[in-house]
């Protein structure tokens, strides 16, 4: 990992580009029900909301280990999301 800034900045881009495809699906199937798609867009906002409080703790015994952990998280909160959005 480059910097803490990079990370707060992918999380940026991935969610939002993960937000967005959920947009993108409700204008392609008008007819179908969104709910599926804004509880998905509602799980990445928790999920960007948690991960940047993540980011900025002060508090943390070792700096490495914790920003690393937060970046495999934050993979495996990407993934989970755009596997939801695959399944609609």
């Amino acid at each position: 990992m480059a910097s803490v800034k990079n990370l707060k900045k992918d999380i940026n881009y991935v969610l939002g580009d993960i937000i967005e495809e959920c947009y993108v699906w409700e204008l392609l199937n008008p007819k179908a029900d969104n709910k599926k798609a804004e509880a998905i867009i509602d799980e990445a906002i928790a999920s960007f909301d948690s991960l940047i409080a993540k980011v900025n703790a002060k508090k943390v015994e070792d700096n490495k280990a914790h920003y690393k952990a937060i970046n495999k998280e934050f993979e495996e909160t990407a993934n989970a999301l755009l596997t939801k959005i695959n399944s609609l």
